[in-house]
């Protein structure tokens, strides 16, 4: 096996009620991620704001999730932090009450960073509790953890349209009540996770298997899986930021309809990344991760020309074969670099937080200055960017858990 020996216990069957629960709380987080995000048009009409602006809001929101979770995950390689999570979860639920109660842009801004630090708190920690409590499936427990934040995401654009249009900004405040509950439950699984002994400070000298990738092969892996990542996740902030806007711009569709629409997307996101995991359980990371960014590519090339009808269909195809990359890219570069799993957990979740982000402000410029149409036109190239999947090392035969 191609991981460290950390001398702490090991799960040896997969804890299917702590993985649904990692699950749920994953659901929560990003359900309330995702309402600050789908409540854009409200921000947008209440504030008069720019799309360069809204861009500047995610940029926000995603760069301070992202540049702080690599280095919670290096610490709590060496120090778990099992009560960490419910402090996370604390954090978002403060961001969505200040966002509830903005009344300028900086506000705002405060808000938005206030879920960055959250999600940068929660991920790198849960991500460890399912592998723990994978007994050895950790495609198949990194996709159920991940589905619920997919899923998570995918509700936020429904309670939009159900409660915060209807009831306006200060009723964001109402889903303060669900973060609670994640608190409560987030609790629980800390102290699952000390009761079974993995809540233990690593020794600082490990011994290591023989037969681990070489440090040119480490290297140029992650060099790899950062042009994939960077590929996949700006190409989803098209959808994620703007797709609402780019539906009612193209087509007549109220800003009820189009968020049902990004509904749609974002369910098939979350029906993608667990089929993802699962498929690379049993054939392997690499294929997995070639064939979900490239094969998006023929759909991406299309889409901006059609109409509405096959408009949605493609996004859904779209949303199902990028979405399965995700939980192999983890689980890969958990492979890659063995003995960090905290580290290249919140490397990857921040890499997806900051490259969206960044990517979400340079659109938003571009949808500025040259209109919603030439971003998805541009955009549509990104999956070519799959190809570099070919320079990935082969290091599945090692380790095939």
């Amino acid at each position: 096996m191609n991981e460290a020996v950390l001398n702490r216990p090991q799960v040896s069957r997969t804890v299917l009620p702590v993985l649904g629960a990692a699950s749920f709380c994953h659901l929560l987080n990003d359900m309330i991620q995702s309402l600050f995000v789908a409540a854009y048009p409200v921000f947008k009409g209440g504030f008069d704001l720019s799309f360069a602006q809204l861009g500047l809001l995610t940029l926000t929101y995603q760069v301070t999730a992202s540049l702080l979770q690599p280095f919670i995950g290096h610490f709590t390689d060496r120090r778990p932090q099992p009560y960490s999570l419910p402090f996370g979860m604390g954090m978002s639920m403060a961001g969505l009450l200040v966002l509830s109660s903005a009344t300028s842009f900086a506000m705002l801004l405060v808000g938005s960073a206030m879920l960055g630090v959250g999600s940068s708190i929660f991920h790198p920690e849960s991500s460890r509790l399912a592998r723990l409590a994978s007994g050895g499936a950790h495609g198949f427990a990194q996709s159920l953890f991940q589905v619920g934040g997919n899923v998570g995401s995918a509700i936020g654009p429904l309670l939009v349209v159900a409660v915060v249009l209807p009831h306006g900004q200060g009723s964001l405040a109402w889903f303060a009540f669900a973060a609670l509950a994640g608190v409560v439950i987030l609790t629980l699984l800390g102290r699952w996770y000390k009761r079974n002994g993995h809540a233990v400070r690593r020794p600082r000298v490990v011994h290591l298997a023989a037969n681990l990738p070489a440090r040119r092969q480490v290297i140029g892996g992650l060099l790899v899986l950062f042009c994939l990542m960077l590929s996949k996740w700006f190409y989803l902030a098209s959808f994620t930021s703007y797709y609402v806007f780019y539906l009612m711009e193209k087509f007549p569709l109220s800003e009820g309809d189009a968020q049902i629409y990004l509904f749609i997307f974002l369910a098939s996101v979350a029906a993608g990344t667990l089929i993802g995991g699962s498929v690379g359980d049993r054939i392997g990371r690499k294929k997995v991760i070639w064939v979900s960014i490239l094969g998006a590519l023929p759909f991406a090339l299309i889409l901006p020309y059609v109409g509405l009808g096959a408009t949605v269909m493609l996004s859904i195809a779209i949303g199902l074969i990028l979405s399965s990359a995700f939980s192999a890219i983890v689980v890969y570069a958990h492979e890659l670099v063995p003995g960090r799993i905290g580290m290249i957990s919140g490397l990857f979740f921040g890499l997806a937080f900051g490259l969206g982000g960044i990517g979400a402000a340079i659109l938003g410029v571009m949808a500025d200055h040259f209109g919603l149409g030439l971003v998805y036109q541009v955009c549509a190239w990104l999956p070519a960017i799959g190809f570099l999947a070919i320079f990935l090392p082969d290091i599945e035969h090692v380790d095939k858990a």
